[in-house]
């Protein structure tokens, strides 16, 4: 039986989406070309043999646009003959990226693939690519006539259902940013991160750790802060939202890019690649597209069955932290300890590149597990319509 398996991860260092943020001047298509770079050169594969490169990216317009996947490839100088996909599932995108890859090598339409994701969000906002036109259409408004609602405006929603407060949110965004700090400071996350160099008027600048922690953070600071997505027309429609969820308990708008190796594992030997897992088991799920990020409840339960596993049996988990209240609602429902999740932080601290974020997940779960000697690690991802994607790897 075929098996794909994960030779390696590489990420960018995050920084924040705003101006001045610490990749503020790299375009897009440089960012993964750069990071598609340091994965050739630090597994010593031979880009001739890559028979695709599959990219998640959310907001594929204007830098993004026109396969922004092909462009990194022949940016990255890979050779012409080295093609490339880019996909759209929403913040599952590199997720999905890597999971069509493995099923490729599994099902024997690739031998060697490489997967990943790139967003800047700071070139590129969320909904650019609506240019204030009705994405939907008249058939979808007859299905939901009230719409949906912003992913802030669902993220209240779970915690008025789940009966998650304010304090509980930030204390976990609190305990993000330690874990975070933490791995950052014993060099766990060093090395899944490949610096970029960013060209300035006074010569290269180089970026080598993410920007998102913050040292100085607080459950005082973030005590302070005002809900986000308070809005007079969303709370007579859901009176039950007591609006509690702000800046400081959701994930951060971030810059990033990563890609993995994966291999056919026979392959892999002769090519004396040295494999780190094997991605074994996929799920998809859908769910309530108003309360949109529940999916991952339903998507992780399909995997366990799928793959005839408990929960206790997962030795490490990364649930991603688009809101506290995901990943604590998904928490109270599943009955995973706490301490197995998102061990290194998430993107409440480190932030969330949407199409890029499930590359970070991967690198993160794979290093916790290493770090720990576990041997399952399991990975989803919430995703806007109501969607998940959850994925299974095997540490080797």
């Amino acid at each position: 039986m075929r098996r794909a398996v994960i030779v390696d991860v590489v990420r960018s260092p995050f920084g924040r989406a705003r101006p001045g943020g610490a990749l503020e001047g790299v375009h897009p298509v440089d960012l993964y070309a750069q990071v598609l770079q340091a994965l050739v050169r630090r597994t010593g594969v031979d880009p001739a043999i890559i028979e695709d490169v599959i990219t998640g990216c959310v907001i594929q317009v204007a830098e993004q646009s026109g396969n922004i996947g092909r462009q990194a490839v022949l940016a990255a100088g890979f050779p012409e003959a080295v093609p490339a996909v880019t996909l759209d599932r929403k913040c599952g995108s590199a997720q999905q990226a890597f999971d069509f890859a493995a099923q490729g090598v599994i099902a024997g339409a690739y031998d060697v693939v490489v997967a990943g994701g790139v967003e800047m969000m700071s070139l590129v906002p969320m909904r650019a690519n609506r240019m204030s036109k009705d994405n939907e259409g008249p058939a979808f408004h007859r299905r939901y006539p009230k719409g949906l609602v912003r992913q802030g405006v669902s993220a209240e929603l779970i915690a008025a259902r789940w009966g998650i407060g304010r304090e509980a949110m930030d204390s976990f965004a609190i305990e993000s940013h330690r874990r975070a700090i933490a791995a950052e400071d014993r060099g766990a996350t060093v090395r899944a991160i490949a610096p970029v160099e960013i060209e300035t008027s006074d010569g290269l600048r180089s970026v080598e750790r993410d920007e998102g922690p913050r040292r100085e953070t607080s459950l005082e600071k973030l005590g302070a802060l005002k809900p986000s997505f308070e809005d007079a027309a969303m709370a007579a429609r859901f009176p039950e939202i007591r609006w509690s969820v702000t800046a400081g308990n959701a994930s951060q708008v971030t810059d990033g890019a990563a890609a993995i190796l994966i291999a056919e594992e026979s392959v892999a030997a002769r090519l004396r690649l040295k494999p780190r897992a094997a991605i074994t088991h996929f799920a998809l799920a859908g769910d309530d597209p108003v309360m949109m990020l529940t999916a991952i409840v339903p998507a992780t339960r399909k995997l366990l069955r799928r793959a005839s596993l408990s929960l206790d049996r997962i030795d490490s988990f990364e649930v991603n932290e688009a809101f506290a209240s995901v990943v604590l609602a998904w928490l109270k429902d599943t009955g995973a300890d706490p301490a197995r999740v998102n061990p290194w932080g998430g993107a409440i601290a480190l932030g969330h590149p949407v199409g890029a974020s499930g590359g970070r997940l991967l690198a993160n779960l794979l290093g916790a597990l290493e770090e720990k000697g576990g041997r399952y690690g399991l990975q989803t991802m919430c995703e806007s319509g109501g969607m998940a994607n959850a994925t299974l790897i095997e540490r080797l």
